[in-house]
């Protein structure tokens, strides 16, 4: 397929408003990048460049090593799947995937064959005579896929394509692009404010906010070492819990929860030897905690998922810092319940620059 390469781009609006910020990325041939983060990133509009709908204002993209920055899009070999689909309601699926290439006057022979293989691969070979209105939602997203492959673009674009499907069909949809993913081994460029579709799809995350790139990475590297605080509570669910505490000798002193501490392990010891005296913020996330001996927690609601529990409370009292446990089973604690929390694992974080202590 094809390698892609943003290198320092800004957009700037007519009315110096900046809506991103010196973005650099290198896309290897057939990787899928997720670019998320939460509405008004930048992400969107990032993409939008790259497809060449966008004005870049300043900076360089590449495609193959070509600096294809000022070239139209129609001449750019992608292929954008957009939110709304952006199908022709009067025309049948088969005329909807078939479109581009009859305009581009290609043989009908080879049109009829590009578009029952890419039928084919999304299974909606019995769907070709059909009009868009006659299909679900999630059928629509596949025609608007099937539309992209028939083009066999250098590259696939993906303007949150699942915003507007429900909870079931986002999940079955999901899993389709990664299946279309694995078997066209395609370069995809992937725009989401979902994580959970960052995580299950993407090669390495691209992760935004406010213009400008927080961390970039595989799913496993942002989960496990997110570079600051806004990565760490952007990204898991239910989103890390993080708390101000005072660096005292070997133990972290919680500042809104009655002085209750936390002990250090010797190596987090010599990683906060210069924060001795100072606040920091403690992450933890839900799952590395569990009952046990440590921080007193009053018990404020249970939300009961099956196999797991989230179970919400305040340390120290209804009054101390809030906190959020994902436990195993089926927990059966009432508001009110006193119990205890035991933290596995923590992340550190600078208070001041909220970048990740390591």
């Amino acid at each position: 397929m094809a390698e892609l390469s943003l290198q320092h781009i800004d957009k700037i609006y007519d009315n110096n408003v900046q809506a991103v910020f010196d973005f650099n990325l290198d896309v290897k041939d057939g990787e899928l990048i997720v670019l998320v983060g939460p509405s008004g990133c930048g992400k969107s509009t990032t993409l939008r460049m790259v497809a060449g709908l966008e004005d870049i204002s300043k900076g360089h993209l590449y495609l193959d090593g070509k600096d294809i920055t000022q070239v139209p899009a129609k001449d750019r070999d992608m292929a954008m799947v957009f939110q709304n689909y952006a199908l022709y309601g009067h025309m049948t699926i088969y005329e909807n995937m078939a479109f581009s290439l009859t305009l581009r006057k290609e043989n009908p022979n080879v049109i009829h064959k590009k578009v029952l293989a890419a039928a084919e691969i999304l299974g909606l070979t019995s769907q070709l005579n059909k009009k868009p209105n006659q299909l679900s939602g999630g059928q629509r997203q596949r025609v608007a896929m099937g539309r992209s492959i028939v083009r066999s673009p250098k590259v696939f674009l993906f303007d949150e394509p699942l915003s507007n499907l429900d909870a079931k069909l986002r999940g079955a949809t999901r899993r389709e692009i990664l299946l279309l993913h694995k078997r066209l081994q395609a370069t995809m460029l992937y725009v989401t404010h979902d994580q959970t579709e960052a995580l299950t799809l993407a090669d390495r995350i691209v992760c935004m906010s406010m213009g400008h790139v927080q961390q970039v990475g595989t799913p496993l590297e942002l989960y496990d070492a997110p570079a600051n605080i806004f990565v760490a509570s952007f990204i898991g669910l239910p989103p890390m819990n993080l708390f101000d505490a005072k660096v005292e000798g070997d133990k972290l002193v919680l500042q809104q929860g009655q002085g209750y501490q936390v002990a250090l392990t010797d190596q987090e010891k010599q990683l906060l030897a210069p924060y001795q005296g100072k606040v920091i913020v403690l992450g933890v996330r839900p799952e590395d905690i569990e009952e046990g001996a440590g921080l007193p927690v009053t018990i404020s609601n249970n939300e009961n998922l099956g196999m797991n529990t989230l179970a919400y409370g305040n340390i120290g009292g209804p009054n101390g810092a809030k906190i959020c446990a994902k436990l195993k089973g089926w927990v059966g604690h009432q508001h009110g319940d006193q119990l205890q929390f035991a933290i596995k694992r923590k992340h550190l974080f600078d208070k001041e620059t909220t970048n990740a202590i390591r």
